[in-house]
């Protein structure tokens, strides 16, 4: 895909200063830019790079001024971070939701619906009686089940798998091998030290513009829904367990595992390895650092918690407790060393 340097300014509510009739085809970093590229420079950290590149445009603050000659064409913008990010949003959308048709092979089960601009890619398997929106795209070895709904704009990538009954809205992304309505890890214990299955009987509702990371795990629930709110995005290889409901723009970084029933509040920041115990209540806006272990509801908005670590169960209870009471005996020390010192 080619723009003009004219037409790319316009998008951006830019003045082009310099050949507005240049072709770009790639966006580049500032201190790598070729003939075709365009880039940006924000941090003036890096403003020698602009005289020397030799990028066919650089996008920069309006009130930016050159020091030097630049060879570059010249777009001035109110902030050339936000329209450099607006741009590569632009170009994603354009190269994510180009491809079209239908690649074979490819199977589509007995009473689906498929919208207009489809894209299903080799190996892909669409079962009985799902509905799929216009302008989605199924990448190669995607696996979709029986009665699954898919909204408008959604992109499932290479070897996604969507179980039988759930449900994905408009414009989510789903990442190469996520999945979505495997089994709850649901067993009862029995008289004899063994397990019984518990079946898992319900499904996984994710709402409008989801972004859900490579190798994510979402399990169904084992009755009702699991559900994933508008606007949460997922990073990679995360598991979330049967009936747990995350709000709307929670981020939850890699490796976080939440266990069933748990419900997650909106806004919430979530960092990498953190561990929910289920069946817990996390109030909106909670901040979670990242290896931290959660055992207990939230209940106050705006809460930040950090920290976790496992040793035997009656030493680490008693050592919470002293923790607890820690700027108290602090507070305490204080006080006598000020006695002493008199």
């Amino acid at each position: 895909m080619e723009f003009t340097v004219k037409q790319i300014a316009m998008l951006l509510d830019g003045e082009v200063a310099g050949n507005e009739s240049l072709a770009i085809s790639k966006l580049a970093k500032i201190e790598e830019g070729q003939p075709g590229d365009i880039s940006f420079l924000s941090n003036l950290k890096y403003e020698p790079h602009l005289y020397t590149t030799r990028a066919s445009a650089v996008i920069v603050d309006r009130s930016f001024q050159p020091k030097r000659p630049v060879s570059s064409a010249l777009i001035f913008v109110e902030n050339s971070y936000s329209a450099f990010t607006r741009l590569l949003e632009e170009y994603h959308k354009q190269i994510s939701f180009a491809r079209m048709g239908v690649e074979e092979p490819s199977y589509l089960g007995e009473g689906s619906q498929i919208g207009d601009q489809i894209y299903r890619g080799a190996f892909s398997y669409i079962g009985r009686n799902c509905q799929i929106g216009k302008n989605v795209k199924i990448y190669p070895h995607t696996y979709v089940g029986n009665n699954v709904r898919i909204g408008d704009n959604t992109i499932l990538q290479a070897g996604v798998r969507i179980m039988d009954n759930c449900v994905i809205g408009n414009f989510c992304v789903l990442h190469p091998n996520v999945v979505i309505g495997s089994e709850g890890f649901g067993f009862a214990p029995q008289a004899d030290g063994s397990y019984k299955t518990i079946p898992q009987l319900g499904n996984v509702i994710i709402e409008d513009f989801v972004n859900i990371g490579a190798g994510t795990t979402i399990d169904c629930a084992t009755l009702g829904s699991t559900i994933i709110r508008q606007g949460v995005k997922l990073d990679n290889l995360i598991q979330i367990a049967h009936n747990v409901e995350i709000g709307r723009n929670t981020v939850i970084a890699a490796q976080t595992g939440i266990a069933g029933s748990t419900k997650i509040g909106e806004n919430c920041v979530i960092a990498g390895q953190v561990g929910f115990a289920g069946h817990l209540t996390i109030a909106n806006n909670t901040k979670v650092g990242a290896q931290s272990g959660v055992g207990k509801n939230i209940t106050e908005e705006g809460t930040s918690l950090n920290g976790s670590h496992a040793f035997l169960l009656r030493d680490n209870m008693r050592s919470q407790a002293i923790f607890r009471r820690l700027p108290d005996l602090d507070r305490r020390v204080s006080e006598l060393e000020k006695k002493n010192n008199k």
